[in-house]
């Protein structure tokens, strides 16, 4: 046996499925151990989309997705995906493979130092120097890419140390055991609940990682507080829930801004400052916090918590509930908050102007979508649509990425999510801007049998920037481009296109290509226009203080 082949059954030890990744001369014997493994290997047309799938694989089950590159420039095509990863809190192991130890020391060709240049990107990095401690790396890679906060990893191997013999075993992984928060800290926390008139429960992505969304329902409910989730926190409470007030994080001022300028206490669950900075909705550091979850609070002027519930999320919500005589009612206002931001969502249900309005395509795709379905979302101008109007009944069925925020995720993901969930509907939703950057992975996605459709927000240009840029500036520069015939790219790589000529195409369209065995594309012109309407319209909210 030889380290690459010990490293294999460490990996087939800690559960690995997938890997996905490219073949180089540096990985030539990870590959061939591979070859022999119940592990299935994913050739990807390039080495971003193989660190997304990994990616997306880890932020919807929970266990480390890992990827494969060889040195230099096939690295460093991983980078962005394995950073996505870290910001977003998603459990990756990153492979690479490296020049032999013995040409370390000089110039050499591709080489680069990847322990120092992953560093930034990583919760933990090493080069394997010795077959021997294969194991060992292996096993704290996962261990530490799993712990909460969870996020990359990487492990670098060199090819020479990668041929040698070795003698060893994979590491028993062990239990871990939950954590629990302290009885003092929950019992602050029951009280400064129970005084609070107007509290508001600001929920996140760690509440869904915890699997708190059941704990996290009942005690809103049985306390009478309204919710909001951050971008990537969707599904942690059911939409249709009389308390739930959808998503916040936009960088302007919109409806459930009002319910924080009311708030008399914030409840963060599962909270990270990264998605949605406090800055945003406490400016001046002066509403009350209580921080609830697996770790502790981090440090932000505007986010100076009194108290720090920290331990498994689930046990501390029922902890606290159990301990809590709150009997108060919601802030009227805060239910009124609900009925606006309904109402506005729902006036788009019958527009039928052409190019579709943004609001309307996401409304549509809503009415299509079933409630364990999953969307995974791109970057860009749709993505604030998608994050302000597609609402979720459960946790994990719309992906947005908004730690990292790395455009060309969607169709890399939608793979990962397949794969994962091969009797859901995937689709990918993506801007023309981001569909061109990872469009070569659809060759992936049919080679590997996962069927899913993919949504074009197409404008001709990066309209996410063109809105900045009209709304600081005035004008526009630098922002549009051409595309190719969407339709006919589709089926030039074996897959189906579609082109929506009205906005009455739409659902028969995305029904039809939710039906295909191959995937599927479908272009739909898009009127940015309402970007700038918003704008104006944020900008002249008023709230009832």
């Amino acid at each position: 046996m030889n380290t690459a082949q010990l490293l294999v059954r460490c990996l087939e030890n800690e559960g690995v499925q997938y890997v996905f990744g490219l073949p180089g001369e540096e990985n030539l014997h990870v590959l061939e151990a591979l070859r022999n493994s119940s592990i299935q290997f994913i050739t990807t047309r390039h080495e971003q989309g193989a660190a997304f799938m990994a990616d997306v694989y880890g932020r919807l089950t929970g266990r480390a997705g890992v990827c494969l590159s060889t040195l230099g420039p096939g690295a460093t095509n991983l980078m962005t995906g394995v950073a996505d990863a870290n910001l977003d809190g998603a459990p990756l192991v990153a492979i690479t493979g490296q020049v032999g130890t013995d040409r370390m020391h000089i110039e050499s060709h591709q080489y680069l130092d990847l322990v120092a240049m992953f560093a930034p990107v990583t919760k933990w990095n090493k080069q394997i120097v010795r077959p021997s401690i294969a194991p060992e790396v292996v096993r704290k890679a996962f261990k530490i890419s799993q712990t909460e906060k969870p996020g990359a990893v990487h492990i670098d191997l060199p090819e020479n140390i990668a041929a040698m013999p070795v003698t060893g075993e994979p590491l028993s992984k062990g239990d871990v055991e939950k954590t629990y928060a302290s009885f003092r800290s929950i019992e602050h926390a029951a009280e400064v609940i129970s005084q609070a008139n107007n509290p508001l429960i600001l929920v996140g992505n760690g509440a869904i990682r915890d699997g708190a969304s059941e704990a996290l329902t009942e005690f809103a409910t049985r306390l009478n507080i309204p919710v909001a989730n951050t971008f990537m926190g969707k599904g942690v409470i059911p939409y249709t829930h009389p308390l739930a007030l959808w998503a916040v994080g936009l960088q302007l001022r919109d409806y459930i801004s009002c319910g924080f300028d009311r708030a008399d206490l914030v409840i963060a669950i599962g909270y990270d400052l990264i998605e949605y900075s406090p800055k945003k909705w406490n400016p001046n550091g002066n509403i009350p916090i209580v921080h609830i979850a697996a770790t502790h609070a981090e440090i932000d002027s505007s986010y100076i918590p009194i108290v720090e519930v920290v331990g498994n999320i689930s046990d501390s919500l029922t902890e606290i509930l159990e301990r809590s005589d709150r009997t108060g009612k919601p802030d009227p206002h805060a239910l009124e908050l609900r009925d606006d931001i309904r109402s506005d969502y729902e006036q788009y249900a019958n527009d039928n102007s052409f190019p579709i309005k943004p609001q309307k395509l996401v409304y549509d795709l809503r009415q299509v979508m079933g409630p364990e379905d999953i969307v995974i979302c791109d970057v860009g101008a749709h993505k604030m649509w998608m994050a302000r109007h597609y609402h979720c009944e459960r946790p994990n069925t719309c992906i947005i990425s908004n730690g990292f925020a790395a455009m060309g995720i969607a169709i890399p993901g939608a793979i990962a999510a397949k794969l994962v969930a091969p009797q859901k509907r995937i689709v990918a939703v993506t801007g023309d801007g981001g569909f061109m950057m990872n469009c070569q992975e659809l060759e992936t996605a049919l080679r590997v049998g996962t069927a899913f459709v993919t949504i074009i927000f197409n404008d001709g240009g990066y309209g996410l920037i063109e809105w900045k840029q009209l709304n600081q500036l005035g004008v526009s520069d630098f922002v549009k481009f051409g595309n190719p015939d969407f339709v006919k790219l589709a089926e030039s790589m074996g897959l189906k296109g579609y082109r929506v000529e009205s906005t009455a195409d739409f659902i028969p369209t995305i029904k039809e290509a939710l039906e295909q065995s191959v995937p599927s594309v479908i272009d739909c012109p898009v009127d940015y226009a309402e970007n700038l309407r918003f704008t104006r319209k944020a900008g002249e909210l008023n709230c009832v203080i």
